[in-house]
């Protein structure tokens, strides 16, 4: 310094400004920072494959079909004026919310059955039970298809065997409905199945002995203890197979192609066929965006009673 003496190593000058060493380095060392590096490549993914569409899929239902014209929300009320639509709403309704029902309460039989076949058995029995699951939807519902042809179907023959006339499967509405949903069920049936399986292995033994000193039976233990440490597992297993199965396509594009009489078209089907086969991109991407709404109102409560569980067990 100026009158000679000196300044300890470490310690600042008067006035002298702090600079923040290693700031970038601390930053970068942070977990939350790793966090978002690792995360980063997902996020890129969903912003340029499912924000992204989403966004333009919302600008495209806004246009005229020759996408020249700003429309507003023309296209849909075009959409709900019209009857074929009012019945792919219901279709798809009723398609979603019966073959989620029924996967459900399957996969829940199924799983119990699985949880009391012991050891390597087990495994062997979850194997063969996935398959369904395992194969590529479009090949598993081709060999459906042909079990359902009117000219060489597999069912008919076994019917006509036993006395029975053959049965249109595919040309009559309410039976197409039901052979779509027989479909879905079979192949979505074994992943209820898995997921309600992890979750009874998590329910502590403890819990069915402390019943059973109480004197509780299998039905007791099923509705007081089973489903009670389930019901988180069941409500998001049920929640993400209806998103699935509301956005289904190829089951009933192989089977059906929406027929007869459009008696089996869902909005993934009957947005194909406006929009692509027709022509008429703006109107089908208003309809799909109808799904948006109905799934946006399941997940609504779906999501609040698991938090509202979550929150109670935290407590």
């Amino acid at each position: 310094m100026a009158d000679g003496t000196s300044v300890p190593v470490g310690v600042m000058a008067p006035g002298a400004v702090a600079r923040p060493r290693g700031s970038m380095k601390k930053f970068a060392q942070r977990r939350s920072t790793i966090a978002f590096c690792l995360c980063l490549p997902l996020i890129l993914l969903i912003a340029g494959f499912v924000v992204y569409p989403a966004f333009y899929a919302i600008y495209l239902s806004m246009l005229n079909k020759k996408m020249t014209a700003f429309v507003g929300l023309s296209n849909f009320a075009f959409l709900i004026r019209r009857h074929t639509f009012q019945l792919v709403i219901f279709q798809s309704c009723l398609f979603a919310i019966t073959a989620v029902v029924f996967k459900a309460l399957i996969g829940f039989v199924m799983a119990h059955l699985m949880h009391n076949i012991p050891g390597k058995n087990q495994r062997i029995w979850r194997g063969l039970l996935l398959v369904p699951w395992v194969i590529p939807l479009a090949l598993s519902t081709l060999t459906w298809w042909w079990m359902f042809d009117p000219s060489y179907s597999a069912l008919n023959w076994i019917l006509e065997q036993l006395g029975f006339s053959a049965v249109p499967w595919l040309g009559v509405g309410w039976i197409a409905r039901f052979c779509t949903i027989t479909v879905n069920v079979w192949y979505g049936t074994p992943f209820f199945m898995i997921m309600y399986l992890a979750a009874l292995k998590s329910v502590p033994e403890q819990l069915y002995e402390a019943a059973a000193i109480d004197g509780a039976g299998a039905v007791q233990k099923l509705f007081f203890v089973t489903i009670p440490m389930m019901r988180n597992i069941i409500a998001i297993t049920v929640l993400f197979s209806l998103i699935v199965t509301f956005a289904d396509f190829d089951i009933v594009r192989i089977l059906t192609s929406g027929g007869p009489e459009d008696m089996t078209h869902v909005f993934a089907t009957y947005a194909f066929q406006v929009g692509i086969q027709s022509g008429d991109i703006p109107l089908g991407a208003a309809d799909s965006l109808f799904m948006f709404p109905i799934l946006a109102f399941a997940a609504f409560f779906v999501l609040r009673g698991v938090n509202r569980r979550s929150r109670e067990i935290a407590a």
